[in-house]
């Protein structure tokens, strides 16, 4: 490589010739020199360190440290505010599956002491020799959202339990099971029967239950009053809709106690056994039909022990 100087004070140009020897010993020159001025740089910032600006430094650093604290310190108060917040809920969902499981126990005919719903219940164990490590803040949160969800999802599904079991509770006491009387036996059951009257065969569409005059008639189930009135065969008849088509009738009574379009409540009391209409003496006709069509009593009675 040549290189031309031209210069007023040269009286011709003169001409330097470069080989490759002379690039790598300017290139050895350049990377020594650097090399010591960075031993240099080194070396003073070590000795005169405490002298030069070492206050302004100390200061930068500890405001970075301290500002990286206080977001560290914010971000793990709001963690814990919401998890507190979140435990909170789960608290309640709890007391509220407590509630939910000692109805379902009660609806199911489970006994109470099998299910001790309002305590913890016994674990225990052996210490493992395996090796165990503490939990992160991070392990902590997750364990916390899953159990969340899994009581979410347990309170829909006991919610749904509860309200299925309700609903069948609710529908069997709507059933007329409760005796209408206080008897142990029919004196005249459901079925084919001699008529008392004409001797000859007829379907009996109910059962009689033999009492005293005046002995207290209840309802049999809960419901709402469709008939209280006198007819030419039954007497002093009452019919109680108790819903799904259910209806209760009670015959023969010497008085009413209740109106058409009362609410009755199951064993609340609403007329008195006595002989009226097509009757041989006391008792109550007490029938069961269910849209309309008779069925046998005995089916839906509860007899006494």
């Amino acid at each position: 490589m040549n290189i031309i100087l031209i210069s007023n004070n040269l009286a011709k140009a003169r001409t330097l010739t470069l080989t490759s020897t002379h690039f790598v010993l300017l290139a050895g020159a350049f990377f020594l020199a650097a090399v010591l001025l960075a031993m240099g740089l080194n070396y003073l910032s070590l000795r005169y360190a405490d002298k030069i600006d070492s206050p302004s430094l100390r200061s930068l650093v500890l405001s970075v440290q301290q500002e990286e604290h206080q977001k560290t310190q914010s971000y793990l108060r709001d963690s814990l505010n919401a998890m507190a917040v979140r435990m909170g809920q789960m608290q309640a969902q709890l007391l509220r599956l407590d509630s939910v499981g000692e109805r379902l126990a009660e609806l199911s005919g489970i006994k109470p002491h099998e299910f001790l719903f309002k305590q913890s219940p016994g674990q225990g164990g052996i210490l493992s020799n395996l090796p165990s490590q503490d939990m992160t803040f991070v392990e902590f949160n997750n364990k916390i959202q899953e159990l969340s969800r899994i009581l979410d999802d347990r309170s829909d599904k006991f919610g749904a339990l509860d309200s299925v079991l309700m609903q069948d509770r609710l529908k069997k006491k709507m059933l007329p099971s409760i005796m209408p009387v206080s008897t142990r036996w029919y004196s005249s059951g459901f079925g084919v029967r001699i008529d008392p009257f004409t001797g000859r065969s007829v379907f009996h569409e109910g059962v009689d239950f033999t009492a005293a005059t005046g002995t207290s008639i209840v309802a049999a189930a809960g419901g709402v009053v469709v008939y209280s009135d006198y007819h030419s065969e039954y007497g002093n008849m009452i019919d109680v809709d108790h819903g799904n088509d259910l209806v209760s009738r009670y015959a023969h009574a010497s008085k009413r106690l209740v109106k058409l379009g009362q609410v009755v409540v199951s064993g609340q009391k609403i007329a008195e056994v006595g002989s009226t209409g097509r009757s041989t003496g006391p008792h109550l006709h007490f029938e069961v039909r269910h849209r309309g069509l008779p069925q046998n009593p005995s089916r839906f009675l509860k007899m006494p022990g």
